[in-house]
This record gives structure tokens, C-alpha cells and sequence, in this order.
């Protein structure tokens, strides 16, 4: 089932123009927290791709052991190597806070890994992000640390979860959701358990699921105001996205979709602030349409690269095509900039 035209055209609003009205940073600015001794493609290939599809600046947090590497990759991206394993918590707090509230939203999960110290420097900069109504996005490992305790991401309605299947299922366990519960329909009730966030379950077809019916959904939680009629704000909503992507699934792929998505999202917030159009589509809305399109483009992406390299493809191949990955699912005009918005 194709994606509907509505929410193609809702997408479209949250783009920011190519017509000479924005200056530097409101095409959104990107940060990716991860990246340690063993994990350093990961962070790249989630800040790379942000900028990739359009965002102005991506940023990588990670650990010094890690951060040498991520800048030999590109001289594109802006690297902190702030988590040192030794410092003292209330000096990297201090610091996160800094560097969090120059972003418009941050990718948590990509090369971040389970050591203590790094799970616990992703748990401060997630209240730190929520503490500034900052959008997320949780992926990999920092799946795992909300799998240790939900309430860091529950009621969150600025967050977007971005699942493997085995994380799905394990996130699924942990949220309590019936094994009877139908496979189409799980990942809407992992929403609403969680209260409200987005979820992408990745897959054959990509599944993007909002409730926002239950008790935990919260608006106040999320930093979502003026709101006329809160009603309206329940919904539940289930998007199956079928795009074609290619048939060779390599590691790293959802790094590319977590950085996609955050990249959107950060266009998202600049929309939000006013950068840009006309504020019609609410702030609640932006989370699902940003997963859509994340997951549009990602596996179009994937589909040209392989059209290229078959079954040697492997994650950098993909980040070149995402420009024309747009232009495919969004239209040329809009990725290049002839028709500008006001």
C-alpha cells in the first residue's frame, strides 16, 4: 500500500526552502551521541546522512578513544570527544547541556555501545534533551537503555524509536505487549504503552505506529503547547511504508535511517520555531512525518545503491544516493531548489 498523498504533502511543508530567505543552522542542526573504542562507522554514517539529505550541521558526541577515526572520515562533521570514561559526571553534564541546547534535535544510539559509562552519559543527555522539548531519536543500544527502564522515554512525545526486529521484540517483552496482540498491530500498542512515542518497527516493510489514546500520552511532558482542543491531539495512527529498497540488507543501514530521521526532525523543529512556513501542522504531528519520510528515503537510497554494487554493497555506498533518493520520493524541483516557500 502506498504511502497516502496526505502525508507525502505534509512532509513536503516541513522541508526547508532552497529559495536564499534561511542563514546557516536553519536547515537544521544534527547531533549523534555514540561512538567508542569498538563502534566509530556508525556515529559517522548517522551524521553524514543528516547532512547528506539536508541538514546544515551534524555534530558527533562521543568518546575520545573513538573520536580520531570519525574525523579522518569526513572534515564535514563537527566532533566533541566529551565522554571520557574518567571525568567527572557533573563536568560532561555541564557540557552536554552546553552543546544540547545549540541543536534541534539528537540521534542517541548509533556506535554507542553498553558500557556503563557511556550508557550513563547517554541517560543524562536523554533528560537533558527532554528537558529542553528537544526531538529524539533512539536507536541501537540506546534501545536497549530505555529497555532498562521505560520511563526515560515514556509520555515523550517528541521521540521516535527506530527498532530492528530483534529489538522490537525485546522492547515489545518489556513494555508488556501480549504475544495474541496481531504482528500489524504491535507496534502501535508499544506506542501506547510508552506513551505516545513513535515507533518505526524496520522490516520487509517498514511499519511507523503512533497511540497517543492511553494514559501515559502527554502533551505538558513533551513540551507541546497551545493546543486548542487536546481531543484531537489522541489519535492512532499506523503508516506501512513499501517502498522498494535493495535486496542486500547490510549492517549499517539503520544508522543511515537514524540519521535521516533526525535529520527531518530537525527540519521539523525549525518549522516549529518559525524558520519557515506557516506553522499549520502541529508540533505532535512531526515525529510520524519525519519517520515516514526518513524511511522513504532510506530505502530508495538502499534500492539505487544496489541497483550499483549488487550484492557487495555495503553502508557508505548508500549515503551518495540519498540527494537523488529524495528528489525520487519528494520531487526534483523541491530537492533542488527551483520552486522556493515562503
Amino acid at each position: 500500500m502506498p504511502v497516502p498523498r496526505n502525508i507525502i504533502e505534509q512532509i513536503k511543508q516541513i522541508v526547508p526552502p532552497l529559495n536564499g530567505t534561511l542563514h546557516k543552522g536553519q536547515s537544521g542542526r544534527v547531533g549523534v551521541l555514540g561512538g567508542a573504542m569498538d563502534y566509530t562507522g556508525a556515529p559517522f554514517f548517522a551524521a553524514m546522512s543528516a547532512l547528506r539529505l539536508g541538514a546544515d550541521l551534524s555534530h558527533v558526541i562521543c568518546a575520545p578513544t573513538a573520536a580520531q577515526a570519525i574525523k579522518s572520515y569526513s572534515p564535514d562533521l563537527i566532533v566533541h570527544p566529551i565522554l571520557k570514561e574518567d571525568a567527572p559526571q557533573d563536568k560532561v553534564k555541564k557540557e552536554l547541556d552546553s552543546l544540547l541546547s545549540r541543536l534541534h534535535v539528537l540521534v542517541l544510539g548509533p556506535g554507542l555501545g553498553r558500557e556503563d559509562y557511556m550508557q550513563n552519559y547517554a541517560k543524562v543527555a536523554l533528560n537533558l534533551a527532554r528537558s529542553k522539548a528537544m526531538f529524539l531519536v533512539l536507536d541501537a543500544d540506546a534501545l536497549w537503555l530505555i529497555g532498562q527502564d521505560l520511563s526515560l522515554v515514556k509520555g515523550y512525545r517528541r521521540a521516535v524509536l527506530t527498532p530492528n526486529v530483534v529489538e522490537f521484540k525485546r522492547l515489545s517483552e518489556k513494555a508488556g505487549v501480549d504475544t495474541s496482540v496481531p504482528p500489524d498491530e504491535k507496534a502501535a500498542e508499544v506506542s501506547k504503552r510508552l506513551g505516545g512515542v513513535v515507533v518505526l518497527q524496520k522490516g520487509p516493510k517498514d511499519l511507523i505506529a503512533i497511540d497517543t489514546t492511553g494514559e501515559a500520552a502527554s502533551l505538558a511532558e513533551s513540551g507541546i503547547r497551545h493546543v486548542l482542543d487536546e481531543e484531537s491531539e489522541k489519535v492512532k495512527e499506523v503508516i506501512e511504508v513499501d517502498v522498494e529498497g535493495g535486496l542486500k540488507r547490510c549492517g549499517g543501514q539503520g544508522d543511515v535511517l537514524s540519521g535521516t530521521v533526525g535529520a527531518m526532525l530537525a527540519w521539523g523543529k525549525c518549522y516549529e520555531d518559525g524558520a519557515f512556513g506557516d506553522k499549520s501542522i502541529s508540533a505532535s504531528r512531526l515525529p510520524i512525518l519525519a519517520a515516514v519520510g526518513g524511511s522513504m528515503v532510506t530505502r530508495t537510497s538502499s534500492k539505487r545503491a544496489f541497483h550499483v554494487e549488487g550484492r557487495g554493497l555495503v553502508t557508505q555506498d548508500m549515503i551518495p544516493y540519498l540527494a537523488k533518493a529524495f528528489a525520487e520520493n519528494f520531487g526534483e524541483d523541491l530537492q533542488a531548489g527551483e520552486r522556493g516557500r515562503l
